[in-house]
């Protein structure tokens, strides 16, 4: 049996002064609203750290950051809704602290519209927690990793994220 083909991924937990993370309102057609981390696919020929400097500038406009090389999370999920011509996609989260920003990137409206994001919002841990909406985080249980990277730091290997 072989390995399944999984699309990589490189995301950033964008944490402010006040431990707020930087979350991006995605509404993908027949679903519920998903509040994600800004990020996106590994292209041929990039590292991860590429990736996530082109993401964090197209789409919050965030160019100069230092991030750790090493995830701080690790998220897979297989099966073909994850990421179209793939049979899933594996996420690695790496962290990043800066002060607060009004996100905006290079892309124009239409072409985050384009990529189904439909804005961006700063989010406390309290905040997650009570989050009662009809909306969804990804991952699903974000408060708990979050709350554990908060209180202890950055792991020294990646944490396994749920759905």
């Amino acid at each position: 049996m072989s390995s399944p083909n999984l699309r990589r991924t490189a995301r950033a937990i964008v944490l402010d002064q006040d431990d707020r993370v930087l979350l991006g309102r995605l509404a993908l057609p027949g679903t519920t609203v998903v509040w994600a981390a800004p990020g996106g696919g590994v292209e041929a020929g990039e590292t991860p750290l590429t990736t996530l400097r082109r993401e964090l500038h197209e789409e919050i406009g965030l160019d100069a950051f230092d991030v750790d090389p090493r995830p701080v999370w690790r998220q897979q999920a297989v099966g073909p809704a994850y990421a179209p011509g793939y049979d899933g996609v594996v996420s690695d989260y790496f962290l990043l602290r800066t002060p607060a920003f009004t996100p905006r990137g290079a892309l124009t409206d239409e072409e985050l519209a384009a990529e189904h994001i439909s804005g961006w919002r700063w989010w406390s841990l309290p905040e997650v927690v009570g989050h009662r909406g009809p909306d969804l985080f990804s991952p699903r249980d974000l408060a708990t990793p979050l709350a554990a990277l908060l209180t202890h730091g950055a792991p020294a290997t990646p944490v396994a994220l749920g759905l």
